[in-house]
């Protein structure tokens, strides 16, 4: 096959939720044997150098950026007040986008055309105009779920309001699209099963795949643990989790084990995170190898209260045999078998007595992160995932092929 598969961000390096994501689908399709091209924007918010990229990859994807800034204009925002539109989707239509893709179209013929997330569909109308290609909607998220979730636990009355808007403009663009589409690759089983229940449009649950090899897990808990996160803090859901954990979970931790110790690593640290004097909290901030950080420590600690889609960093704690304490909210869309292979914690009270009980318990917290890696090798192996997106090309081109004939 032939795809081409246009990404609202560039997928290498694969350093935050996105681009791991989207990199993981690009790498296992060219390892399948299939031809792939990348048309991706490169924005200002994540900005890639393509000369930093290296060369086999550039060979392989044959990617190609176009600039784009993505930082909110004022104004712009506050007129989107004043209207039905997304303006979450509104900054990605780029006309110098449209006319490099109409000329990728014309140069070349795709079976597939992947548009990676729903801020990519403007583009869906120009795909029909110049290409045959099945078009495959990469849901990452629900993404008006993220903001809905956002606005109920915003306390600031305007600011609850606005929020309430973007929410409900990018739902109405959301549930629009899906429509508009021939296949729905969801990220979660959850997301799936949503989908197919407000469209007709076939829909399959293709999760966040890893090379499994790549992933050595290190089942061995100190004996006195170390707690850690790791994930972009420009992501609003990852910020706002650890804030509520900071302000409600941790003190109550230390009261209870005086030397207990949070380790916090990940792009873009806010400002009031560095400024953290809390006892115990160690804001390392980005890291060179995110394995590395992982292997140093012993329990991840995910608070996450909004969001959508996969959280691919419980996926490759999980690979590399982490006992995880999360949220339901940060476990959706995961296969998981609760206090086997993770541990949910839905409020103040239960993360504090699960962080409390697997640090004075290692051999409970070693056994669970054995079953978390067998969970991730059964059900995540990039190959079985690859295999199962493949089947659903298929079955789409199969089907459009003979709604053309007919």
């Amino acid at each position: 096959m032939n795809i081409l598969l246009l990404c609202n961000k560039s997928p290498f390096p694969p350093s935050e939720g996105g681009p791991m994501a989207m990199n993981s689908i690009i790498t296992g399709l060219v390892e399948a044997g299939h031809k792939v091209k990348v048309l991706a924007f490169n924005s200002d918010k994540f900005h890639v150098d393509i000369d930093s990229i290296p060369k086999e990859y550039r060979d392989k994807t044959r990617i190609e950026f176009v600039d784009i800034k993505l930082k909110i204009n004022p104004f712009d925002a506050l007129k989107n007040l004043f209207s039905d539109e997304s303006y979450h989707v509104k900054r990605f239509i780029s006309k110098e986008f449209k006319d490099r893709l109409i000329k990728i179209l014309k140069k070349e013929k795709f079976d597939i055309v992947q548009i990676e997330m729903i801020y990519m569909a403007p583009y869906i109308e120009t795909i029909r105009e110049n290409s045959k290609a099945t078009i495959v909607l990469r849901a990452h998220n629900i993404e008006h779920k993220i903001w809905e979730r956002i606005a109920k636990k915003t306390v600031f009355f305007a600011k609850r309001w606005y929020i309430n808007h973007l929410a409900y403009t990018l739902k109405k663009y959301e549930l629009d699209v899906i429509n508009k589409v021939d296949g729905i690759a969801a990220i979660t089983y959850s997301d799936a099963a949503f989908f197919r229940g407000i469209t007709a449009t076939p829909t399959i649950d293709i999760p966040f795949g890893i090379d499994v090899n790549s992933f050595q897990p290190s089942f061995k808990v100190k004996e006195k643990p170390t707690f850690y996160h790791i994930g972009s803090m420009n992501w609003m859901p990852n910020e706002e989790g650890i804030k509520w954990f900071l302000n409600n979970v941790w003190d109550r931790v230390i009261e209870r084990i005086p030397d207990a110790q949070l380790f916090l690593a990940g792009r873009n640290m806010p400002k009031w995170l560095l400024k953290c004097k809390k006892n115990g909290v160690n804001v390392v901030g980005e890291v060179p190898d995110a394995q590395e950080f992982v292997k140093n420590h012993d329990i991840a600690v995910v608070p996450l209260l909004s969001g959508s889609g996969m959280r691919i960093k419980i996926i490759e704690s999980m690979a590399l045999g982490k006992t995880v304490i999360t949220t339901l909210v940060g476990a959706e869309g995961i296969q998981y078998s609760e206090f086997e292979d993770i541990i949910i914690a839905d409020n103040v009270a239960k993360m504090v007595a699960n962080i409390c009980r697997l640090y004075h318990d290692t051999n409970e917290a070693e056994e669970i992160g054995v079953k978390a890696r067998k969970l991730i090798e059964d059900i995540y192996d990039k190959n079985k995932v690859i295999n199962r997106l493949l089947i659903f090309y298929n079955e789409l081109t199969t089907k459009r092929e003979i709604t053309v004939l007919n």
